[in-house]
């Protein structure tokens, strides 16, 4: 039973895709703090009266708009540092594709003789 667990998690990374998920879920509250000052920021300038409440408060006509921006903006945020991320990687000459499975090598033999 050990082994065959020890089997699926080397199979399926799993062990990465679990530091990955634990790093994102503890930078998803530094993104929301950073996204909140930007908006406190604004509504600042904007002038509200109370830039915390400026999120909670941001309507289009009688549509609450303020909540969805925020989450594109906090989006926008995650998407950028994965980007500088990656790119810090490459730059190091650290290989970020993936891994190739035994089912790519076989079809990539397969193809390769049908070349022939």
């Amino acid at each position: 039973m050990l082994s065959e667990f020890m089997a699926f998690v080397k199979k399926f990374n799993v062990l990465p895709i679990a530091i990955g998920l634990i790093l994102a879920l503890s930078f998803a509250p530094f993104i929301d703090a950073v996204v909140a000052l930007i908006f406190n920021i604004i509504g600042l300038i904007a002038g509200n009266e109370m830039p915390a409440a400026f999120l909670d408060t941001l309507m289009i006509g009688d549509l609450l708009v303020g909540p969805v921006i925020s989450t594109f903006i906090s989006f926008l945020i995650v998407a950028f540092v994965v980007f500088m991320i990656v790119k810090a990687l490459k730059k190091s000459g650290l290989d970020t594709e993936a891994a190739e499975t035994p089912d790519q090598k076989l079809l990539a033999e397969i193809r390769d003789a049908l070349k022939k």
